[in-house]
């Protein structure tokens, strides 16, 4: 099988019944976030929901960016390493870096209706082969342990982690 290059991207949902403390934290300072912005697109509070904003709202689709500024500061918290992704070891591995965030829901008076997402984008792996249901990979540019031979980590796919993008190596 020959080897190709991919890079995973992981969807990380957070709500009200997201259960760990950092997720938490993103949840509350994003919500809080998104109040204060959304007063640029409603000073005269006629819209209740992120979904009414958009629709009516001219320019409102920069909540998006406007919010994600609270979260940028948990992101580095996590070290480079994308969250609840682990090798068949039970360790983080995959390394991200790029992330997308987006406001899936929110509503100014219902806390419990707020919803964000990050995208996690991996940095490239080398895919050499599937073993079982899990992926055989290695850092693209990763480091040789000895001539020919480089680290490796096994991961199975799970949902919210899916290949992104596919290069053929010749």
């Amino acid at each position: 099988m020959p080897d190709r290059i991919i890079t995973f991207c992981y969807r990380k949902i957070i709500g009200a019944s997201s259960g760990q403390p950092w997720e938490k934290l993103v949840f509350e300072d994003t919500y809080q976030e998104f109040r204060l912005q959304a007063q640029l697109y409603n000073p005269e509070r006629r819209y209740r929901t992120f979904g009414e904003l958009v629709h009516h709202a001219p320019g409102a689709e920069q909540l998006h960016f406007l919010v994600s500024a609270a979260a940028r500061g948990y992101l580095q918290q996590l070290g480079g390493l994308v969250p609840d992704v682990l090798d068949n070891l039970g360790k983080h591995f995959l390394k991200f870096s790029q992330f997308q965030f987006e406001i899936i829901n929110s509503d100014l008076q219902d806390k419990a209706r707020h919803q964000v997402a990050i995208n996690f984008y991996s940095e490239p792996l080398r895919w050499h082969d599937t073993v079982g249901s899990f992926l055989l990979v290695s850092e693209a540019a990763g480091p040789a342990v000895a001539p020919g031979e480089v680290r490796t980590n096994m991961v199975q796919l799970q949902p919210y982690l899916s290949i992104y993008s596919l290069q053929q190596l010749a």
